[in-house]
This record gives C-alpha cells, sequence and structure tokens, in this order.
C-alpha cells in the first residue's frame, strides 16, 4: 500500500486559512453539481424510462432496466475519467483539470434537460442520453480525485478528516436538493405536466451552478502540496512504481465498496425500489429518501472530525459493521404496513447515518494512501472502480433480481454482504495514518 511517511502531522507547506477556505468551497460545489444530477436521474427514473426507453410494446419493467443499464454505463466511464484526468491532474495541476471537468460535467447535464424524447426523434433519442450519461461519467470520475486532492492538501494540520469529509457531505447535499426539486416539481405540478416537461426542469437547474463552480475554480491557487512536488520543469520529481500504485488502487476500491453499494442502495436506489417493489407513491418513495439522506448528512462531518482524533479505521469499520448487521432488520421494518410511521422514519435515518460514518474518513483516508505525485489519480480510481462495480450497477442488480426471484429482501442482501467484505479490507487500515503527513 502506498501511505504516509511516518513524519508527525506537519506538511511541509502549509496553506494560509483563506487558501484553505476556498479551496474547500470550490472543491465542494463541483461535487454537489455532480450528485445532485445523478440523485435527479435516480429519482426520475422512472420518468426518463417512459420518455426514452419504452419502445412500443415494450413494458415498464423493461423501460427501468434500460434506464438503469445507461446509469450504470456512466459508472463504468469514471474509472476512465479519473485516469484521464487524473494523469492530466498529477502533472499539470489540481486548478486547471478541476476546470475542465466542471465544463464537461455541466455542459452534459444540462444538454439532457434539453433532449428529444423518444417520441421525437425514436430510437436516437436513448442512445443520445447514453452519450450525454458517458460524458457524465468520464467528467464525475475526473471530479472526485481532483476535489479530494485540492481539500485534504489544502487542509490545515489535523484536519484533514474533517475537510475531506466535506466531499461526502456535498453528496448528501446533492442528493438531498435533487431529492427536494423532485418533491417540489411533483407538488406543483400535476402529473402530466411533471412527466411531459416537469422532469427537465432539475437538469437545466444545473447551468447556473455550473457557472458559479467554474468562476470559485478560476480564483483558486495550485495547491502547496503540488507546488512542492514538482520541479522547476513543472514535472512530478519522483513517481512511485506503477505495481504500488495498483495494488494501493484495488484496496482502496475494496475499501470503499460498503459506503458505494450502501450508499446508492438506500440514498439513491430506494425511491424506484419503493414504487415498483411496494407499491408506494412517487411522493411517499421521496419522503422515504429524504429521511436516509438526512441521516447520511448528519453523521458525515461528526465521522469524519471523529477520525482526526481516534483515527479512520475505527470510525469506518463501525459504519461497515452496522450496515452488515442491520441492513435486513432495517428493511423489515419499513416493509411492515403495521409498524409506526416514526419507526420507518427512524430506521431510513439511522440507514443513512450508518453508511455516513464510511462516508465521513472515506477521502481522507484514500488520500493518505497515495503519494502527491499519484494522489489525483489513484484515489481517483479507487473510487471511480468502487463506485462503477458497486454503485452504478446497484439499481440494475436489485430490480433485476427481485424480478427474476420475487425476493424483496434484495437490497439488504446486497448492502450487507459488500459492507461485510468491505469490513476485511477496513481492517488492513493502520491505526496511526491520520496523524502522518501527506506524502
Amino acid at each position: 500500500m502506498l501511505s504516509a511517511a511516518p513524519d508527525p502531522i506537519r506538511s511541509p507547506v502549509t496553506a494560509r486559512p483563506a487558501g484553505s477556505r476556498r479551496a474547500l468551497v470550490a472543491g465542494s460545489v463541483g461535487n454537489f453539481i455532480e450528485w445532485y444530477e445523478f440523485g435527479v436521474y435516480g429519482y426520475f427514473a422512472t420518468v426518463i424510462a417512459a420518455h426514452f426507453f419504452t419502445p412500443e410494446g415494450g413494458s415498464d419493467v423493461e423501460a427501468l432496466v434500460k434506464t438503469y443499464a445507461s446509469f450504470a454505463l456512466a459508472f463504468f466511464f469514471r474509472p476512465v475519467g479519473a485516469a484521464v484526468f487524473g494523469r492530466l491532474g498529477d502533472r499539470i495541476g489540481r486548478r486547471p483539470t478541476l476546470v475542465l471537468v466542471i465544463c464537461l460535467m455541466t455542459g452534459a447535464t444540462t444538454l439532457i434537460g434539453a433532449l428529444p424524447t423518444y417520441e421525437s426523434i425514436g430510437a436516437a433519442a436513448p442512445w443520445l442520453l447514453t452519450l450525454l450519461r458517458i460524458l457524465q461519467g468520464l467528467s464525475a470520475g475526473g471530479e472526485f480525485g481532483g476535489a479530494v486532492s485540492l481539500m485534504t492538501e489544502c487542509a490545515p494540520p489535523g484536519r484533514r478528516g474533517r475537510y475531506g469529509a466535506w466531499q461526502s457531505f456535498t453528496v448528501s447535499l446533492g442528493l438531498l436538493a435533487g431529492a427536494g426539486m423532485a418533491a417540489l416539481l411533483a407538488t406543483v405540478l400535476t402529473t402530466s405536466q411533471l412527466n411531459g416537461w416537469g422532469w427537465r426542469v432539475p437538469f437545466l437547474l444545473t447551468l447556473p451552478l455550473g457557472f458559479v463552480a467554474l468562476w470559485l475554480r478560476l480564483r483558486l491557487d495550485e495547491t502547496p502540496a503540488f507546488a512542492s512536488a514538482v520541479g522547476e520543469s513543472g514535472e512530478p520529481v519522483r513517481r512511485p512504481p506503477a505495481g504500488e500504485t495498483v495494488r494501493a488502487v484495488a484496496l482502496g476500491a475494496g475499501r470503499l465498496m460498503g459506503w458505494s453499494a450502501a450508499g446508492y442502495t438506500f440514498l439513491v436506489v430506494l425511491p424506484s425500489y419503493l414504487q415498483s417493489t411496494l407499491n408506494a407513491t412517487f411522493q411517499q418513495a421521496l419522503v422515504a429518501t429524504v429521511l436516509a439522506n438526512l441521516g447520511f448528512a448528519a453523521s458525515i462531518l461528526p465521522a469524519g472530525t471523529v477520525s482526526d482524533r481516534i483515527g479512520r479505521r475505527p470510525v469506518m469499520l463501525a459504519g461497515a459493521l452496522l450496515v452488515a448487521v442491520l441492513a435486513l432488520p432495517l428493511l423489515h421494518l419499513v416493509q411492515d404496513t403495521g409498524a409506526p410511521v416514526y419507526a420507518k422514519g427512524a430506521a431510513l435515518f439511522a440507514a443513512g447515518a450508518a453508511v455516513g460514518l464510511m462516508a465521513g474518513p472515506g477521502p481522507a483516508m484514500l488520500a493518505e494512501m497515495f503519494p502527491t505525485t499519484v494522489r489525483y489519480t489513484g484515489l481517483g480510481l479507487a473510487y471511480a472502480l468502487s463506485n462503477a462495480v458497486f454503485s452504478g450497477c446497484a439499481g440494475l442488480i436489485i430490480t433485476e433480481v427481485v424480478e427474476w426471484t420475487g425476493d424483496v429482501d434484495v437490497p439488504a442482501y446486497y448492502a450487507a454482504a459488500a459492507c461485510a467484505v468491505s469490513a476485511v479490507a477496513l481492517l488492513t487500515l493502520r491505526g496511526d495514518d491520520h496523524e502522518r503527513a501527506l506524502r
């Protein structure tokens, strides 16, 4: 594993507090936009399926599966984006790469809101949607590595966990914003208006958000860690052996798989699962998702802060084990028609909070695994690979297996199994990584 050097938690170049805050905001806003859009796509999966993936004679389930297949495809392009933009970010710097990423992400998301449907242009519609999802996947793959590198490299001493946790916190804010927008539109618009044009509004709103993110990133300075890691030529002075980086990427993906699988199961896939499997209304499904996301948001920053004091391993391990043990009982409670509403709400909140225990320290944990010269690439690939396999495929796997087996407990099995494996990988974490300086 590529781990930090055994020095006290003291960076050779310390960022100014103002620069640290600016980096935190600029890194967070792009991530907010990314997850806002991915949340919106998940929440409107059934509407998108009807517009883009239901040729005459196709079933609703078939259309939903195709929608999730497009969802998964975008995730499988994340590792490509992580490799391409990560390599760029480790060579020319975090700032210019993140500017390029936000432009690509904003453009692709906005165009989804303006895309003609199957009814208008026929079979070209799903292909164009899939192309835009691929561009989103590429940009999202480049976003995480750059944002986390930016935040952790600019963090004051002893606060990498809290600064890195803002990346995860903006995931929850983005998902909540997407859910809130979907709920608002479902409330103020009729069903025909929502299905006709209302679903486009959340995608089009990405354009002004993207301009704000671009403005913030153009005002950034390069991170002190990257500036000190390159020579006069502007090229990194030393790179670790490729084999070491590959092993660290694989281990990092294993440590994150529980977060990826449980996060998307409870925070994004849940609305469509509740509608298609438990016959919940769109509004009921959104309320359930908001509660899970509120629990997720509530635990992230405390988890990151605590991990700066006691280490990443105990906090992340607690989250993985909680999901592994409690996923099935919590899902049974949600499925129970006789259970009190407040008990179901508490169960969903608790599920989200358990995921937050993994997501809070996760970014800092990844940053500490890689030296500056490959950090953007390494942590971006680890995150992208984990998300491609365990997040991007979550909706597709759960929908298909529930349809095939008739077992409505599949989401709990999926999240619990991934967290159990992730817990084993987390046991390999050293207890003092949080006390060591980034290399």
